[in-house]
């Protein structure tokens, strides 16, 4: 884009200062077509078209980064013809510009993203860029600019005005009927919030759910035992008295299932980063029956996250199979849920006033700058503030197989925390081989939390998948799957866990 705003800053000088006011006319109607259908194309490329996707995507690039760039040396041109001197100029043009693009840029932030989807806004600011060209156009008309060809011009405003209102109108119709091209079961529910776009599937033959996060499976109910059974039951096998414990992510309740089946377990906090997250969760029928409940249809009270805000109390309960009344079953306490809406890393670095006997991480893999500062140095440091000296951590950590430098550079950068860890990992068909990683920062030794595995004959609560045997097994490792070159400690100023995990997973020889 910025190499075709060059070229166009070349070109418009071949343009005749008699043909100014049909060039910018042209501009504006081209920019305002090509920006606000942009999205919606490149989206129906990708589904419809995916070997010539980056044909689409690289043609609305080029083409709108040349417009944007033949906009600005023809505005300065049409002020000059009307006796604006150099200095004046500029600060007409510059100025606004990019004071303009600072007000655009907070309306983005602010408003449009967090209540719109992109093929929409895209619309919205098409439009409104296109309403202040056709009022300077309408002006330059009114003072005898363009003297002709005006029917013509205000004609092709007209139909410009109407594909955006159209393509405005119907986009949310486009975006769910080609979405459904990327999944393939019909998709039940969807919703973008502040901070992830949610899609929920359902097969009703084989009854798979399924959740994907921006595009991404989250987890498939044929499976998702098996993946929340080796995250939760092994380290709350390894400290069998857990009272407290700390759930970080995990905002679908799943994992928050499992830790409720304990009985010495009296409060869970669940910190996760988006309000809309939980609520979805605790009250979407699919989810709830998965979760089974394990919210209790907890509610989210505000949207807060620049700091620790608690935003949702509620106890938990369970039915016990006896009436009180006709009507009215018996239900027994289980435990005190505290729901935290707040950025992981906020959570951890401001909140001293409590530790927890276990912790639970169950973030998304670092797939961006912001989720790959929840893996580093800086973050294990701060989280060591939360626990006690018996606490253990488990932790997801991507796969040991298909992002094998990923999940290495994880527990070196535990390590580097002053974390002693063990990996573990097991076949999740949904995912394939995964890894984890049980972590604690006491004086017990690997070879001693290993042997304390190895000493679990059952566990407190009745698992869906997980056995003492399988746990063992999932200890094993091939030969050199634990060894590597790379010596990368993930830090902030250095993220190098996303280099890893973006260009060094997922690859097939």
């Amino acid at each position: 884009m910025l190499g075709m705003m060059g070229v166009a800053g070349l070109v418009q000088g071949k343009i005749k200062d008699s043909h100014l006011f049909q060039a910018f006319i042209g501009i504006e109607i081209l920019m305002a077509l090509l920006g606000g259908f942009a999205p919606i194309a490149i989206y129906a490329a990708f589904g419809f078209v995916t070997d010539h996707f980056l044909v689409v995507h690289y043609f609305f690039v080029l083409s709108i980064g040349f417009l944007i760039g033949f906009e600005i040396p023809i505005v300065m041109r049409i002020i000059d013809l009307h006796g604006t001197k150099i200095k004046a100029n500029l600060k007409i043009v510059f100025a606004l510009d990019y004071i303009g693009g600072f007000i655009g840029a907070i309306i983005w932030i602010k408003l449009l993203l967090p209540n719109f989807p992109l093929s929409e806004i895209s619309f919205i600011v098409a439009g409104f860029n296109f309403f202040i060209a056709i009022i300077a156009i309408l002006y330059f008309i009114r003072k005898g600019m363009i003297k002709r060809k005006r029917v013509f011009i205000i004609g092709l405003l007209i139909i410009a005005v109407s594909a955006l209102y159209y393509g405005y109108s119907n986009n949310r119709n486009w975006n769910l009927s080609m979405e459904q091209k990327f999944y393939e079961d019909p998709i039940t529910y969807r919703h973008t919030t502040k901070y992830q776009h949610l899609v929920l599937t359902e097969h009703k033959q084989s009854g798979d759910i399924r959740l994907y996060i921006n595009g991404n499976t989250q987890f498939s109910s044929l499976d998702e035992d098996r993946y929340h059974d080796l995250l939760v039951h092994p380290v709350m096998a390894l400290n069998p008295k857990a009272r407290n414990v700390l759930i970080l992510g995990g905002g679908d309740g799943l994992a928050l299932r499992e830790v409720l089946k304990y009985p010495n377990v009296e409060s869970v906090t669940l910190a996760d980063l988006d309000p809309e997250m939980v609520k979805f969760a605790s009250t979407n029928p699919l989810m709830k029956k998965l979760n089974k409940g394990s919210f209790h249809d907890a509610r989210v009270y505000a949207h807060k996250s620049n700091g620790v805000s608690k935003i949702g109390v509620k106890g938990v309960y369970i039915e016990t199979g006896r009436l009180v009344s006709k009507d009215i079953p018996e239900t027994e306490f289980v435990a005190q849920v505290d729901v935290y809406n707040v950025d992981a890393d906020k959570f951890v670095g401001e909140l001293h006033m409590k530790q927890w006997d276990v912790i639970i991480i169950d973030f998304p893999d670092p797939s961006s700058v912001e989720l790959a500062k929840l893996y580093s140095k800086e973050f294990y440091i701060k989280l060591q503030s939360l626990m006690t000296p018996n606490t253990v951590i488990s932790i997801q950590s991507t796969s040991p197989y298909h992002a094998k430098e990923a999940y290495l550079t994880i527990q070196r950068t535990m390590n580097a925390a002053g974390l002693k860890t063990i990996p573990y990992r097991q076949n999740i068909p949904s995912f394939g081989d995964w890894g984890y990683f049980l972590s604690w920062n006491s004086d017990i030794s690997v070879k001693e939390m290993k042997n304390n595995i190895h000493k679990i004959e059952k566990f407190q609560i009745e698992t869906e998948f997980l056995t003492p045997e399988l746990l063992k097994a999932s200890l094993a490792f091939g030969k050199g799957e634990l060894t590597t070159k790379e010596t990368c400690i993930n830090i902030l100023m250095q993220p190098c866990l996303l280099d890893k995990y973006a260009h060094d997973s997922w690859k097939i020889d």
